[in-house]
């Protein structure tokens, strides 16, 4: 049987509907009340969670990329800056927290180094989510994984042998991969959706998707491939400024998303072959010939 990864008391994996995740990520470009919209809107889309991404810029930007100067929302900043500019600290995080338990919606991080494991794990996050630049890093990996709570890896702009080594470092208990191509939009052809039943072929645990095209057929068609979590990037609307608004959906289609993706689950049904009740007036209508009546099997010598 298929393992499952249980988050906050919900269980995830075969036969469970998908655990669908709004990635605000940066999207909230460093304001408070952005995060609250975008976490209301996932609330009312009927998303399980929402997830954030969390870095220490001064760890994690490299020195060559510090200086470089660009033009933003806040004026002409150097990358270093811009970086602090759109970063939440653990104050922000302590209201996101509270503002997500008032409205019943689970809540984790992308954590990019070892020091956002440390602030985010004092608000005790139902998981935490690898991301897939980060799924070499090994060191952060095992920091993550020394906190003992359940593990998402993406596994974007890897190969199966990167894969293979940090499903080692971390483990195959709580542990949940989600296929990803790491382009932004990413183009149809890339998408690759098959890799899903790869995973699931090769990985004795739960595998979801993690889309970042435009449109929503797709990440529809994840659920039809198996897809145990679904994540989307999420926005007020896509012309707000910053790198990812572009991938994300907007208010209505998150909406639509999941409800086609419940109404998908319901559909696949259980690949057992039977008669409903429903086609039984059109059995006694239609048919001209009655099906034939099975006796006990006969052998001869």
């Amino acid at each position: 049987m298929r393992r499952t990864v249980v988050i906050n008391g919900r269980t995830i994996g075969d036969g469970q509907p998908a655990y669908i995740i709004g990635e605000v990520g940066i999207n909230h470009n460093g304001d408070l009340a952005v995060a609250r919209k975008l976490i209301d809107v996932a609330v009312w889309a009927g998303c399980d969670a929402v997830k954030f991404q969390k870095r220490t810029p001064d760890a994690v930007v490299p020195p060559d990329q510090r200086d470089r100067m660009r033009e933003t929302p806040w004026g002409y900043l150097s990358y270093l800056e811009y970086r602090h500019r759109v970063e939440f600290g653990y104050p922000e995080y302590v209201e996101i927290d509270r503002h997500c338990r008032d409205r019943g919606i689970d809540w984790f991080v992308s954590p990019w180094d070892e020091e956002s494991v440390d602030v985010i794990e004092q608000l005790n996050p139902v998981a935490y989510k690898v991301a897939s630049a980060s799924l070499t890093d090994h060191g952060l990996l095992r920091h993550i994984r020394a906190t003992g709570r359940p593990v998402i890896a993406s596994t974007g702009m890897s190969t199966m042998e990167d894969i293979d080594a940090a499903r080692k470092v971390l483990g195959d208990d709580n542990l949940a991969l989600m296929h990803a191509t790491s382009t932004y939009p990413c183009p149809p052809a890339e998408l690759n959706l098959r890799m899903i039943t790869t995973l699931r072929d090769t990985y004795d645990c739960p595998v979801g998707y993690s889309g970042h095209e435009v449109g929503l057929p797709t990440t529809v068609a994840a659920v039809a491939l198996g897809a145990n979590l679904l994540e989307r990037h999420i926005t007020l609307d896509r012309a707000m400024w910053g790198s990812d608004q572009a991938a994300s959906v907007e208010p209505g289609g998150l909406a639509r998303l999941v409800k086609y993706v419940r109404t998908v689950e319901q559909a696949l049904g259980d690949g057992v072959k039977r008669v409903y009740d429903s086609e039984q007036p059109l059995i006694e209508r239609l048919r001209r010939v009655a099906p034939a009546q099975r006796g006990p099997s006969t052998s001869s010598s």
